[in-house]
């Protein structure tokens, strides 16, 4: 397939072996465990383990002795047969009463994941080819082939790490949402517009899109941390424009007036900050330095979601906290009723009769004071 190169396997390649297969029933009558088959084997081929064999003293040191069949005798199919396997009973039963001794192939080594057999398959991508873009041909190339019932599909090396960095920002920014829209409600005392400035943050993200096409980058761990900055710096735009123009409302001014009077106030402020902030951004954005390769995605991601957003939030903001107003007054109008009466002290009528008066000659004497 085209944009791979240097194809591995970790799975190493068959190599003949002599297969011993129990017939468990025939052995069960005979009296005959799997285990005794097991070791009969093992000790014949390559010896019994070291604390069962029998040492030879030779001065100061004992020298494990150790038996086993001669190398051409465990070649031989018709030899393995001719072994004896000892029952409960302690009679010798020959190997081919009780398993099936064949020649076959099988692998030279297992490696298990997660207690199941695996075969690792690795390449190297060429230069200008994604991640992504990789897995999906590595997969398209998967179902072509039809692997057996049985066989499944585990991530590993690169791919493996990029699953957990995009499940580790989906966490992320999601606490980080969270986070922040309680802190706007206890702010603002309100619900709706809080609303109003998460919602400038896919704004910048349609700027991020942009910067990386723009650059031929693709989504790297970089761009994900890019992303996380970025829900920070673009709110506190909107927070700028909501807070004045909610300010403005509680003196008296109309909501769309105040509105236009908060875009207008605080566009200096917002242009100021985002155009300090890509300045800094920017030698990253050009890889200067070691590992400039590395960073460069993020800053690029960085710049375009700031100036995009900058230029869209001074249109939408406005519109959304129009929307998120009259929303909120819906809200209050359909139930208002159902909230009992605030804790607010009432207004003094001055024309209201003092339960208990005071003397006229308290009244005379404040007069003349």
């Amino acid at each position: 397939m085209p944009g791979f190169r240097s194809p591995a396997s970790e799975a190493e390649l068959e190599r003949p072996e002599i297969r011993v297969t129990p017939r468990f029933d025939e052995a069960a009558k005979l009296g005959v465990s799997p285990d005794q088959i097991s070791e009969t084997i093992r000790v014949a081929t390559i010896g019994d383990i070291e604390a069962n064999l029998p040492k030879f003293n030779a001065g100061d040191r004992q020298i494990p002795i150790r038996i086993q069949l001669t190398e051409i005798s465990r070649t031989d199919v018709k030899r393995i047969e001719q072994l004896r396997v000892t029952s409960t009973s302690g009679k010798s039963i020959p190997l081919t009463a009780v398993a099936d001794v064949t020649f076959s192939q099988g692998p030279s080594t297992i490696t298990r994941f997660d207690r199941q057999r695996s075969a690792k398959i690795g390449a190297d991508l060429v230069r200008g080819l994604a991640l992504s873009d990789g897995r999906e041909r590595f997969l398209k190339a998967v179902e072509d082939v039809k692997l057996p019932d049985g066989v499944k599909l585990q991530a590993s090396g690169d791919a493996e790490i990029q699953d957990e960095v995009a499940q580790g920002f989906i966490t992320a920014m999601g606490t980080g949402l969270l986070l922040v829209l309680g802190v706007l409600i206890l702010l603002f005392a309100s619900v709706t517009q809080p609303i109003t400035i998460l919602l400038s943050l896919p704004l910048s993200f349609s700027g991020v899109v942009v910067g990386l096409l723009a650059t031929n980058n693709a989504v790297t761990m970089p761009v994900y941390i890019g992303l996380l900055m970025l829900m920070g710096i673009v709110t506190k735009n909107a927070i700028m424009l909501v807070d004045f123009g909610v300010e403005k409302m509680k003196e008296g001014v109309a909501r769309n007036e105040a509105i236009i009077d908060a875009g207008r106030k605080r566009a200096r402020p917002i242009v100021m900050t985002t155009l300090a902030m890509a300045a800094g951004m920017l030698p990253s954005a050009l890889a200067f330095g070691d590992g400039g390769e590395f960073r460069a995605p993020m800053a690029i991601a960085v710049i375009g979601g700031l100036l995009v957003s900058t230029v869209l939030s001074l249109v939408f903001v406005p519109s959304f906290f129009t929307v998120m107003d009259d929303l909120g007054n819906l809200v209050r109008w359909m139930f208002g009723g159902f909230i009992g009466p605030t804790d607010e002290p009432h207004a003094i009528d001055e024309n209201a009769v003092p339960l208990h008066p005071r003397p006229a000659a308290d009244v005379k004497a404040l007069a003349a004071e």
